[in-house]
């Protein structure tokens, strides 16, 4: 920090992963220098340790980490077989890889809307999604229900749609691992559950990564083939067509320490998501969660009204507070995705979602002092 700058303008971080990493220095440190010592980089022992530990942690029978999280997308949809005239319902506001990951297995996403409340997939505009895809000529297959923010999705609705039309679920989960729906923890929500370990998620590595969860216990099987070029018995058998995504070992040393005061992490975000909304909601329109679920608020994130968002973070920025935009774009808008189906009746929602949205600095180790000055500078801004 510059020592010059008045405290009221410090620049204040908008995740913190510098605060966690005071706190578990030393245990980090030697996590890693066993790696060094046993000079296993790549899918040693720390690995099937931490897989052992996630999946007991959100209690799924198994956890397959993998090198990204666009990676455990791409691995479900390679071990369900899925490709060229099948389709893919994604919401329209995610991220890119959500939609990418169809893209390159050859299949073809269509856009679904979300629900105004939770931004998650919107399991009527889902359903439509499905007849846009079958009047195109497609084969729907797939769901990829994206848990927003750190909020499952509505898994229980999602899943009514999937087994009317005989789908698959996947649940992108790169911004919830570690939330529940219904009592349930997320990896346990649908029939296969890819997370991200990407150094801002709730649960990030020092570099990239990720995980895939399920109880099927032969896809699991082969989605251990296909993150190893699809090897059989042997690294030099190839019994499928696969890819590359096996995971670092130093990101899982680094994991198996973070993993161990997640939980507290999480009751520390949420503590920090109630502190925003009880003195923002008078306001501005802030996030809802839905009854039974829980979030482990990967963003916090408010809506302004339309044209009002460039003058807040300006006016926030001033005053050394950084917001971000997630997402200004909907995939359906995006050069890339604009060809792809949009389902019946279009994603309004995501729309306006994208025009309106803006994240607040949020982790872990924000502490009240600095959340007060966020908040009495956001009201500030909000009342000019």
């Amino acid at each position: 920090m510059n020592q010059h700058a008045r405290p009221d303008t410090a620049p204040i971080p908008f995740i913190d992963v510098g605060a966690q990493r005071q706190r578990l220095g030393r245990k980090i440190d030697e996590a890693i220098a066993r790696v060094l010592g046993h000079c296993q980089f790549i899918m040693g022992p720390e690995v099937r340790e931490l897989e052992t530990a996630l999946a007991a942690f959100c209690g799924a029978r198994h956890a397959i980490t993998c090198a990204s999280g666009t990676d455990a997308l791409l691995l479900v949809l390679m071990a369900k077989g899925i490709g060229v005239g099948d389709a893919v319902i994604c919401p329209a506001f995610t991220f890119t890889a959500t939609a990418e990951v169809v893209a390159l297995v050859g299949a073809t996403p269509v856009f679904a809307d979300v629900a105004e409340a939770s931004f998650n997939l919107d399991p009527e505009s889902c359903a439509r999604a499905v007849t846009t895809a079958r009047a195109a000529g497609l084969k729907p297959k797939a769901i990829i229900a994206v848990d927003m923010f750190g909020q499952p999705a509505d898994h229980r609705a999602i899943a009514a749609v999937a087994e009317a039309h005989d789908l698959f679920v996947l649940d992108d989960a790169a911004q919830s691992f570690g939330a529940s729906y219904q009592n349930r923890g997320v990896g346990t929500l649908a029939s296969a559950t890819a997370t991200s370990f990407f150094p801002a998620k709730p649960l990030g590595c020092y570099g990239d990564g990720g995980a895939v969860f399920t109880d099927d216990d032969e896809l699991a099987v082969v989605m251990r083939s296909l993150r190893v070029h699809g090897e059989g018995s042997t690294r030099y058998e190839a019994v499928r067509i696969g890819t590359n995504a096996r995971f670092d070992t130093i990101q899982a040393a680094v994991l198996i320490e973070k993993l161990k005061i997640f939980s507290d992490e999480i009751s520390a975000r949420n503590r920090i998501a109630q502190r925003y909304s009880k003195h923002l909601a008078d306001l501005v329109t802030v996030p809802q969660l839905a009854r039974g679920t829980t979030s482990v608020w990967a963003q916090y994130t408010i809506r302004l009204p339309a044209g009002a968002r460039e003058a807040f973070a300006a006016a926030l920025k001033a005053q050394g507070i950084p917001t971000a935009v997630y997402y200004p774009i909907p995939l359906n808008r995006q050069e890339a995705y604009r060809h792809f189906p949009v389902a019946d009746g279009g994603v309004p929602v995501s729309e306006r979602l994208a025009a309106e949205v803006i994240s607040l600095p949020m982790h872990a180790y924000l502490d009240e002092p600095t959340q007060e000055r966020i908040i009495a500078a956001s009201r500030q801004a909000l009342a000019g």
